[in-house]
Parts: C-alpha cells; structure tokens; sequence
C-alpha cells in the first residue's frame, strides 16, 4: 500500500473517532450533576432569575437542539460561550494554553534525545553491567506513581533543600523557569523508562536482521551502521510508543498542573467541571481528542515510512 492511500484511510478513520468523541463528550456533559445556571446566581438563588439565566444561556432548549447548535459551532470553529464567565471558550483557553503547551513542549524536546540515547547505550553492551543497571533502575522508576513522585520531589529539592520553587503558584513562567523543573521531572520519568526501555529491544533487534548483516558485508561498521542502517528499523515502534505517550502526557499535564500549581489547561478544567462550564469541558475535551488523533495519524505515518523495505542497501 502507497503511503498517500494509507495515509488517506487514517485521516477519514480519525476523523469518525473525533465525531464520536465529540457526541460521546455532549452526552456524558449533559449527565453532570448541578446547574450553570444556579451557580452564576449566587448563594441564594431566585427560582424567577434562575429561569431567566437559563433563558439566557439557551439552557431551556431541548438537548437535541442544544447538540445540533453545538456540532454546527464545532464545524464553524466556534467552540461556544463560557457559561460563566460569557467570554469565547477559544479566549479563555488560549490565555490557560501557554502554560500547558510550554510544559508538554519541554517534554517531548528532552523525552526523545534522553530515552533514545539510554536506550542506545543500553543495547551497546547487551547483558552487560551497564544494561543491567538501566533496566533495573527503569523498572524501579516506573513503579513509582505519578503524585508520588512530585511529592517526593517537592520536598527534597522544593521543602530540605530548598533548590528549586515547590510550586508555581502565582510565577511568571517566563521570568521564573525553575518553576517547570520539578514538573518537567515528573513527567518525563514514566516515559523515558518506557521509550528507552523499547528503544533497546529494538536495537538489539535490528542489529540480528538480514538488512542489518547485509551492511556488515558491504564493509558499513561504527556509528553510520547504528544510526542509519539499525536506529531507523528500531524507532518504528518507537514513534507510536511516543504517539501514546503523547497521549498519556495529554492527562498528565492535568495531574502535574494540580500539583504543582501551574496556570494551564488543566486548571481551567477543573474551574470548569466545578462551575458546570459544560462548553468550556465540552471544548477541552475536544481538543484533547483532536490532538490525540492527530498524534497518533502522526505517528502511524512515520511508523509506515521508516518500516523497513527490501531493495538495496544504501
């Protein structure tokens, strides 16, 4: 199969599942408990201004019709009005993105060099003390769950020591980057265990087949026969390990953000469930599922090109 066709089948099977999340999100947001409309009249609600609130907010439609309006606005590119709040979702969560897009960018750019390599160098000396080591150690650190480990880490370096911000509570991530160096921790322990891990079975792997041992012959040794006859045939599952990651690192972010109180779009999902914001959860759940196909349609596509072929050794 061509690489266009393939990747034309992704696309329309990815699209099918964002539509399918999006009508799976609508109807368990309808299920939530509590009102927009009861919480934006205060304390002491009035049962007439509640009634006109939900006027207001279009909450008195039928929730087919509400659905339809919504999907239309999705279709548009118009993700709807914070109930609470009655600015565009699209500001509200552009001005919480920065913060989330930061962090999981600083993820991934140090993710792929740092579990690639200790993987690499794991497979260097196969069974050796070295690869012993890395594989014990990966296999301790994953065992560790997440919000343990953040709290480990702020009290060590944030509480005892005192070498890094606990938390970023009320930081400018632009003045005070510090502030992401235990979250950035955090995140980046599951991952690299888990990428470096495969990383090395794939090596290992790719150094024992016949495209790899056909090299050999042509007299092709040292690094040019790691990094462009071995490492490519190895990062193939790679890349749609890294697409998971990706995806786990979507709900990560949120956990990571709670702790360590960072201003990005996993806050603004909490505000959101806690004030029945249904079209600000709607709109970030979403988003969420937009990425993860876009991810992984990625990530299948580089899974596709980098699998290796028979021809010619070059």
């Amino acid at each position: 199969m061509s690489l266009p066709r393939y990747a034309a089948r992704r696309l329309l099977l990815g699209v099918g599942q964002v539509a399918g999340v999006a009508t799976v999100v609508f109807v368990l947001t309808e299920a939530l408990p509590g009102d927009a409309a009861v919480v934006i009249a205060g304390d002491q609600p009035d049962p007439a201004r509640i009634a006109l609130i939900r006027a207001h907010l279009h909450l008195d439609q039928p929730a087919w019709q509400r659905y339809l309006d919504w999907l239309t606005g999705l279709l548009r590119g118009d993700l709807g009005v914070s109930l609470v709040s009655q600015r565009p979702v699209a500001e509200r969560l552009a001005d919480s993105a920065g913060a989330t897009v930061l962090l999981a960018a600083l993820t991934l750019t140090v993710l792929v060099p740092l579990a690639v390599g200790v993987g690499m160098l794991a497979a260097r000396r196969e069974g050796g003390r070295l690869d012993r080591a890395l594989s014990a150690g990966s296999v301790a650190l994953y065992a560790v769950p997440e919000f343990a480990l953040a709290i480990l880490l702020v009290a060590g370096f944030g509480v005892q020591l005192g070498w890094l911000p606990p938390t970023a509570f009320g930081a400018d991530l632009s003045a005070r980057p510090a502030v992401l160096v235990l979250p950035l921790l955090v995140l980046l322990a599951r991952p690299v265990c888990t990428i470096s891990r495969l990383t090395r079975a794939g090596m290992v792997d790719a150094l024992r087949a016949d495209h790899v041992g056909h090299a050999r012959r042509l007299g092709i040794t040292g690094g040019r026969l790691w990094l462009r006859h071995a490492l490519p045939h190895a990062l193939a599952p790679v890349a749609q390990q890294l697409a998971r990651t990706t995806d786990w690192l979507l709900g990560g972010v949120i956990v990571v953000e709670a702790v360590f109180v960072v201003p990005g779009l996993g806050t603004a999902l909490v505000d959101a469930v806690s004030t029945r914001d249904v079209p600000t959860v709607q709109a970030l759940c979403v988003l969420v599922a937009v990425t993860a196909v876009a991810v992984n349609l990625t990530a299948d596509l580089v899974a596709f090109r980098l699998a290796p072929r028979t021809g010619a050794v070059r």
